[in-house]
């Protein structure tokens, strides 16, 4: 049967009252639920049903997206299905649409129905919304992928494969809140990496200082130097350092430089900046598959790659001056100023109000006061099932020679006067003392020689680097809040 027209249905109850009541101003007194008895009398169960479901149904990830560019009059109905049909999920949506809105009247809209459905008094402090968001539990509206891909390209039209779900019937379902996903404030490359980029000799780079930060690489004998100053403002290179394909990520934000493999057997992951960060650690993206990969962690977190076992391999890096990195490396390279943009590469300039205060750029769900939000401490992502370790590096300067354990690992942390870290693999052997050069005493008085790969004994033992990274103790914790601090 087909529904009646709402006219019909008015006429109808009209007729069914005595005639005095047949006038307009009666009708207007008639409450809503009279009406919606006698339309559930006139209209047929299957199409009551279906009108129920449809009131209850959440708002379409497309409909919210056009709040943005709808007439006044259409943002006040879809605001109004919001409130019918209201649910936690909604809450970040609205979140997002206000902190990209330039529509005052759309914004106070979106204030009032945040502020009247969740009790919360936020205003439009975004900071303060994503706070009490991620301190919820995650109940995310249905079609929420749907609505990030659909805003998203709205800034980038290359954003909308991040989070895109017609990647087959069941696509892998991210290892991350998707609500804790932040646009950075750029387009996809928008801090542009440095592919392959330009060396210098040592000798040649009279640009810098000796006391200017570089971060330190040896692969099979071949020393490279990155200027913190220059990478700063790319936050990511990807180069082949003695034949390896590698790709190197500086997260400016929370002070983590890490150096990953990008050719896992016949597939190399081509990196690149995605424009977003979770927990304020910046996510990278694949070209190929466009997935988006937690920096920290090394893995695809949300894409098609999810779920298939992809882990990056750590190679070391070392963060240290110029003058301590050339003196032991002589022969190595170092980026040019030559990039193919334009910057001021200063030392100090990028990030500079950032790196001095102890105030982030983008909010976390927890911080952990038992340090400074960006006191710098040394990192091991867990192992086999053991919990993660940070340990201060003002507690390491103090301690020259640091004997460490994490799950079954056995390690020694050896730090010099330029504040550099570099961890070895012990397998149980101890030492007492170092010169903080070159040369290694262990407990029995036998001499080891440091390099970037080793500790050797004079009868050719070895004993391995193992990868560590300095980072911000924020951005540590945020990604790994199960973290044992030593201090």
């Amino acid at each position: 049967m087909i529904r009646p027209r709402p006219s019909a249905i008015r006429r109808s109850f009209a007729l069914a009252l005595p005639e005095s009541r047949r006038s307009t101003a009666a009708m207007g007194l008639l409450t809503a639920g009279a009406l919606l008895g006698l339309w559930l009398l006139a209209v047929p169960a299957e199409a009551q049903d279906k009108a129920k479901s449809k009131a209850k149904r959440a708002v379409p990830a497309e409909e919210m997206v056009e709040l943005l560019f709808a007439e006044p009059g259409t943002q006040r109905k879809t605001l109004r299905r919001v409130h019918a049909t209201w649910q936690p999920g909604y809450a970040v949506m609205l979140v997002e649409l206000m902190g990209l809105s330039r529509d005052a009247g759309l914004s106070e809209q979106l204030v009032s129905t945040l502020e009247k459905q969740t009790g919360q008094s936020f205003g439009r402090d975004l900071k303060a919304w994503y706070d009490w968001i991620w301190n919820q539990p995650s109940a995310p509206h249905p079609e929420y992928a749907d609505f990030k891909s659909r805003f998203y390209r709205l800034i980038d039209p290359r954003f909308g494969g991040y989070f895109a779900t017609a990647r087959g019937n069941d696509p892998p379902q991210p290892l991350i809140r998707l609500d804790e996903v932040r646009w950075g404030g750029v387009h996809q490359d928008g801090i542009p990496p440095l592919r392959s980029p330009k060396m210098l000799p040592a000798e040649a780079a009279t640009y810098l200082a000796d006391d200017h930060i570089v971060f330190g690489i040896e692969i099979g004998g071949e020393a490279r130097a990155y200027p913190k100053r220059i990478l700063a403002w790319h936050e990511m290179f990807t180069d082949t350092i003695a034949g390896l394909p590698v790709a190197g990520v500086y997260c400016t934000l929370c002070g983590t430089v890490l150096i990953y493999e990008t050719q896992q057997g016949d597939t190399h992951h081509e990196m690149g900046t995605s424009g977003f960060l979770y927990r304020s650690n910046k996510l990278m993206y694949d070209r190929a598959t466009q997935s988006l990969w937690n920096t920290l962690w090394g893995r695809p977190v949300i894409g098609p790659l999810v779920g298939q076992g992809i882990e990056l391999a750590r190679r070391s890096v070392v963060t240290t001056t110029w003058g301590e990195w050339r003196r032991r490396h002589p022969d190595s390279t170092v980026l040019s100023l030559d990039t193919g943009h334009r910057r001021d590469y200063g030392e100090g300039v990028a990030y500079r109000d950032y790196f001095a205060s102890d105030e982030l750029m983008f909010t976390v769900p927890e911080l952990d006061q038992r340090l400074k939000n960006k006191a710098e401490v040394l990192t091991f992502p867990p192992l086999d099932g053991s919990e993660p370790l940070a340990i201060s590096s003002d507690f390491l300067r103090q301690q020259p020679v640091h004997h460490a354990t994490h799950g079954d690992l056995e390690l020694v942390i050896l730090s010099d006067r330029s504040g550099a870290h570099r961890v070895y693999r012990t397998g149980g052997q101890r030492f007492a003392s170092w010169d903080q050069d070159h040369t290694v005493v262990d407990v029995a008085g036998n001499t080891w020689t440091l390099s970037e790969t080793a500790l050797t004994a004079a009868d050719g033992g070895k004993l391995e680097r193992w990868p560590a990274q300095n980072a911000f103790w924020f951005g540590w914790f945020a990604a790994y809040p199960s973290t044992r601090l030593v201090k």
